[in-house]
C-alpha cells in the first residue's frame, strides 16, 4: 500500500491535536482528512472510505466508542483499520473500545515518531492480512479471509475485525490449543499492549455468535476450536 494512496481520517475535538497529527502524517507522505466529532467522522468515513481512522474517545456530539461501533456496521468500511487515540488508559475504556471494533489503542500524549511507527505497523498488518485470500470450511462454518466473511450453517454473519481474526486463527488448525500469548501476538500484534481480559471478552462474543461448544477453554493454557 503506497503512502500517497493511503488515506487516514483523524478525528479529535482539539484543534491542536488535529494540526499536529495532520502535519506529521502528511509530512510522512500520507493523505489526511479531518473530523472534529463522532458524527462528522461517520459521514466522512462513508464518503471517503479511509484506510485508517485515528479516533479520539472523548468528544462532543458522539464519543469515539459509539462512532466506532456505528462505523463497523457499515459494510463498505468493514476492512477499515480503527485505532483509538485517548488520554484515558483505564482497562474498562480499552475493553469497551475493542468491543466496539477497534484494532488498536494509542494513549495521549504521543510522540510523532511513535505515532508514525504505529501507523506503519497497522497498515503493514492490514496489507499482510489482505494477502491471506483462503476460503475454507470447518464443520458448518466457512471462513473467507479475502472478504472478511463468515458463513454459519448457510447464513452469512458479520463479525467485528478482531473477532473475525480470532475465529480465523482458531479455525486455521481445528483442535489445536492456541496459547494466550500466541493469540495476542497473532491477532493484536507484538506492539499492541492489551490485557488478558481482552481475549476473554472476544472469546465470549464469539461463543455467543457461533455457539458455546465450538470454542473450548484449556485451563491455564489457552483456547481451541472443536471440530
Amino acid at each position: 500500500m503506497k503512502k500517497k494512496n493511503t488515506l487516514i481520517l483523524v478525528v479529535d475535538d482539539e484543534p491542536d491535536i488535529l494540526e499536529i497529527l495532520s502535519y506529521n502524517l502528511k509530512n510522512e507522505g500520507y493523505q489526511v482528512a479531518l473530523a472534529e466529532d463522532g458524527l462528522e467522522a461517520i459521514e466522512k468515513a462513508k464518503e471517503l472510505k479511509p484506510n485508517l481512522i485515528i479516533l479520539d474517545v472523548m468528544m462532543p456530539e458522539m464519543d469515539g466508542i459509539e462512532a466506532c461501533s456505528k462505523i463497523r456496521e457499515i459494510d463498505s468500511l468493514k476492512n477499515t483499520i480503527i485505532t483509538f487515540l485517548t488520554a484515558r488508559s483505564e482497562d474498562y475504556s480499552q475493553i469497551a473500545g475493542f468491543e466496539a471494533g477497534a484494532d488498536d489503542y494509542i494513549n495521549k500524549p504521543i510522540k510523532p515518531k511513535l505515532l508514525i511507527s504505529k501507523v506503519k505497523s497497522l497498515l503493514r498488518r492490514f496489507k499482510e492480512e489482505q494477502t491471506k485470500s483462503e476460503i475454507y470450511s470447518v464443520g458448518n462454518i466457512t471462513i473467507n479471509r479475502l472478504e472478511y466473511k463468515v458463513v454459519l450453517s448457510g447464513e452469512e454473519m458479520t463479525l467485528p475485525r478482531k473477532e473475525f481474526e480470532l475465529l480465523a486463527l482458531l479455525t486455521s488448525a481445528p483442535n489445536k490449543v492456541f496459547k494466550r500469548d500466541e493469540i495476542l501476538d497473532t491477532v493484536w500484534g507484538n506492539d499492541v499492549v492489551v490485557g488478558g481480559r481482552t481475549i476473554d471478552v472476544h472469546i465470549r462474543k464469539l461463543r455467543e455468535k457461533i455457539g458455546p461448544e465450538k470454542v473450548q477453554t484449556v485451563k491455564g493454557v489457552g483456547y481451541k476450536f472443536k471440530n
